[in-house]
């Protein structure tokens, strides 16, 4: 340095904020700190932010190294085939469009498909490459339905990245103890210490792998410390009981009916109930028998509802909760969680000796049919019983598209949840080939993917009856994204004569033809592009 050299002036107190002030609002508005007003300004509003950008780094006091990190821990599973590498690192860098209106194009979306791309890696059990960590977790940070695969896939080095990039956090949150090594289950010293001194998420994890492998020890261990927990964490705690639910947990579960919490209580009755041998179900079976009855003094049976007139503390200790939502009545509100909790095997001696099928043929007195049935679904949802979920579904080609006691979409979507993956196809095609794709998106979601082959031909069967009504493919574009993702790329050859443009009849919307070819060719595309996403994983 020239010793001579005339010293720079030290900054005035806030010049970096006032020069990006004045940057912000413009020199004309603002004349920048230690600068002249004019047409020069802007030039050196840039030459003042120069300088003072320099004087801000060079000001910097050196911190104290930090300790170097531990090694990255070694990945035991084999390496992707350099194919399905490309294929990851193509699918990674795809983001989502941003065109407006209803026109995608034919080429397809491969953020959508990452999550299949992610099953079907980690149903083969690869590791990823090293490089494309960080695009990985950037992946499942902006989509928290990615996460369970993503992290599955990204194994033990996506957890050291996220320790050092504080973007990357979600992923001890998502990973049971916050990624750390949970102890040997043969270990009952180190397993009681853990659950004594651990974190939070470290003594979830440890329950749900204890509960997942040795129910009773897990639940001892919950029982050694459940009256000094927090409530939020016995509502926590108790939730894990739900994997491998079993007899043996009822009297555990039948203290918990005491408990101070109402949300612990109301658990602790809904894992009752799902137990038809407990005791709690028996009292509510008993409670339940009371309200409903078949009548046969008239021309046919005919079942018969008296509600109950008031909530008892009996009632409120096995979770019936007494207050009603607004607008809801109270008796029916009472009636709807006595019949939920009862077991559903009671009823047929209640009712006759009638199978579930019968008892839901009955009619219902005084309006109470839409009320009892839908107090079955709900049972039948949770006491995963098929014969009830049949009977209240009903065929799929009724004419009201369900059983009677199917009151929403959603229900029926439930109890769909209950059959085994071909009965449900089964049934969903049904309900398409009488009803349409006009409400079948919901139920289409809880069918095993890929699509059976009579559920995905009658998918595009009427996709193609709807393109051949004329109107535009926008209104099925939720159906067409799932046949994208789940229609068995097997069927893309049956396609093939759908993407040409069709003759459009004279009521037909303006260029609907165009617009389907192009939307079947998208599906083609892309239905191909998952048979070779396969064939690189084999």
């Amino acid at each position: 340095m020239n010793r001579t050299s005339t010293p720079v002036d030290a900054p005035a107190p806030g010049a970096w904020e006032g020069l990006v002030t004045a940057a912000l609002l413009g020199t004309d508005r603002r004349t920048p700190p230690g600068c002249l007003p004019g047409r020069d300004a802007p030039a050196a509003l840039l030459d003042a932010a120069a300088v003072e950008t320099v004087r801000r780094r060079a000001g910097l006091r050196p911190a104290r190294a930090a300790q170097r990190p531990q090694p990255a821990p070694e990945d035991p599973r084999p390496p992707l085939p350099p194919a399905a590498a490309r294929r990851l690192a193509m699918l990674l860098a795809d983001r989502p469009g941003t065109s407006g209106g209803g026109r995608k194009g034919t080429a397809p979306d491969l953020m959508e498909l990452l999550p299949q791309w992610l099953a079907a890696a980690n149903a083969r059990g690869y590791a990823p490459p090293p490089q494309t960590l960080p695009a990985l977790l950037d992946a499942a940070r902006g989509r928290t339905d990615l996460r369970p695969t993503a992290l599955e896939f990204a194994g033990p080095r996506a957890l050291w990245l996220a320790r050092l990039n504080p973007d990357w956090r979600f992923a001890l949150r998502a990973t049971p103890g916050g990624g750390a090594a949970l102890p040997d289950l043969r270990d009952p010293d180190r397993i009681h210490r853990l659950w004594q001194e651990g974190l939070f998420a470290e003594r979830v994890a440890l329950l749900g792998a204890l509960r997942a492998r040795e129910p009773a020890a897990a639940r001892e261990l919950l029982a050694t410390t459940w009256s000094t927990e927090r409530a939020e964490d016995r509502l926590m705690f108790l939730d894990s009981l739900r994997s491998g639910l079993g007899p043996d947990d009822e009297p555990f579960l039948e203290q918990a009916l005491a408990d101070r919490s109402r949300n612990v209580r109301a658990t602790a009755a809904e894992l009752l109930s799902a137990l038809p041998v407990s005791a709690l179900a028996a009292r509510m079976a008993v409670r339940a028998g009371a309200c409903v009855a078949v009548d046969h003094t008239g021309d046919r049976p005919t079942v018969i509802v008296e509600a109950p007139h008031e909530c008892d503390t009996g009632m409120e200790r096995d979770g019936v909760v007494p207050k009603p939502p607004t607008g809801r009545g109270e008796r029916s509100w009472w009636l709807g969680q006595l019949v939920e909790a009862a077991p559903l095997g009671t009823w047929p001696a209640r009712l006759g000796g009638r199978t579930p099928e019968q008892i839901v043929a009955l009619p219902v007195a005084d309006d109470w049919q839409g009320e009892l049935h839908a107090a079955w679904c709900r049972a039948a949802v949770r006491q995963r019983d098929a014969a009830w979920a049949r009977a209240l579904l009903g065929p799929p080609s009724a004419p009201e598209a369900g059983g009677p006691g199917a009151v929403s979409l959603a229900e029926r979507a439930k109890l769909l949840g209950t059959l085994e993956a071909a009965e449900r196809a089964d049934w969903v095609a049904g309900f398409i080939a009488r009803h349409g794709l006009s409400e079948a998106f919901q139920l289409l979601g809880v069918c095993a993917v890929p699509w059976s082959g009579p559920l995905g031909r009658a998918v595009v069967d009427a996709l193609n009856i709807a393109r051949d009504a004329g109107s535009y493919p926008w209104s099925f574009s939720g159906v067409m994204g799932l046949a994208e993702r789940c229609l068995a790329p097997s069927e893309a050859g049956r396609l093939d004569g759908l993407q040409a443009v069709p003759d459009e009849p004279e009521d037909a919307s303006p260029g609907a033809g165009g617009y389907w070819a192009e939307a079947f060719q998208r599906l083609v595309t892309t239905l191909r592009f998952r048979a070779a996403m396969t064939n690189e994983l084999e």
